[in-house]
């Protein structure tokens, strides 16, 4: 073991070279954070640096700068853990280490249960965004989707900086923020589960009472999602070409067979059942209008009778009677 004196004067020289040496440009494949926080939950996480971290205001500065110069880059988000290069005076690129505690499966299948009991979460997760009351479920299953204390996270970084976190710590936090805005599902993933295995479980507990609809099995977690600068403005694969179809479906309604039946609901047929002959219907006038080649007729025109201009009343002050001019005679006798 290298003695603590030695240990202490060689990180002395590493320090001074690190502050002399001029910083190296950005690599062409880094990160260029553009605006972090956009979204309630992205902004949630950067205060996780600024509050739960407690960072020195300077660092967090030139964390800021670097992430918007694009020096953080080959950003890789698996579960529980966070790793990421950034580029700055040294030749190699300082590796930066996040660490995020994975949590339980009971407390997983807890929140999981507790999401289900709301319709909205479904919707809202289904349309690529984070409910608002999401941490709500998490802490009524005895943990929290958030960082909350100093503990809750734990960085490394190669440089010789003492600080934590350092502006390279900082610098990846921030471009991390941005990513959870774009994608709210890499926060599921760095607690432990992927996007699939989270809409999969919801939408087993929500059938649950609708046995006729068949399960899917779980995905498989991914070992790690890496995030570089080309799956921030384009899509990580090739999409698939356009297709459309106008068949009449095999089975209606099954979006709100796959939902399931709310917690609240007490009728005695499923919502499904009580809607699929009005969406039936709807599907069907829809396939009519969009497989039709000629324009929908036009009503037949019709002379309708054109009311008179109402007269405007013009208001007329009234005047108060004068009274009665009185007679030569009268002014006379008025005198006597």
């Amino acid at each position: 073991m290298t003695p603590p004196d030695d240990d202490r004067k060689a990180r002395w020289e590493l320090w001074r070279e690190y502050r002399g040496a001029p910083k190296k440009p950005p690599p062409a494949h880094g990160i260029k954070m553009k605006k972090a926080g956009t979204t309630w939950w992205g902004q949630r996480w950067i205060e996780a640096l600024e509050h739960v971290l407690q960072g020195n205001a300077a660092r967090l500065g030139r964390g800021r700068s670097y992430a918007r110069a694009g020096r953080a880059h080959d950003l890789v988000v698996q579960a529980g853990k966070v790793v990421s290069q950034v580029t700055g005076s040294r030749p190699a690129p300082y590796a930066v280490t996040i660490e995020l505690g994975v949590l339980s499966d009971a407390h997983w299948d807890k929140a999981i249960l507790g999401m289900a009991e709301r319709a909205q979460f479904s919707a809202e997760l289904l349309a690529g965004a984070m409910p608002r009351a999401i941490d709500e479920v998490f802490r009524a299953a005895g943990t929290s989707l958030f960082p909350e204390q100093r503990s809750d996270l734990q960085t490394s970084c190669s440089c010789p900086d003492w600080g934590n976190p350092c502006k390279h710590v900082a610098a990846t936090h921030y471009v991390l923020g941005e990513a959870l805005d774009r994608d709210p599902f890499l926060l599921f993933e760095l607690r432990g589960r992927s996007k699939a295995q989270v809409l999969d479980a919801l939408r087993r507990a929500r059938s649950a009472s609708s046995p006729s609809y068949p399960s899917v099995p779980d995905e498989p977690a991914r070992a790690a999602t890496k995030i570089d600068v080309s799956s921030y403005d384009r899509a990580p694969c090739d999409l698939p070409a356009l297709e459309f179809s106008f068949a009449e479906p095999s089975t209606h309604a099954a979006v709100l067979r796959q939902l399931g039946v709310p917690a609240t609901w007490q009728e005695s047929t499923s919502p499904a059942d009580a809607l699929a002959p009005l969406l039936e219907r709807a599907a069907a006038a829809a396939r009519r209008l969009a497989l039709s080649d000629a324009p929908p007729a036009e009503a037949p025109e019709r002379s309708l009778p054109v009311p008179a201009p109402a007269r405007s009343k013009k208001r007329t002050k009234k005047r108060k009677a004068s009274p009665a001019r009185p007679t030569p005679r009268e002014r006379k006798s008025k005198r006597r």
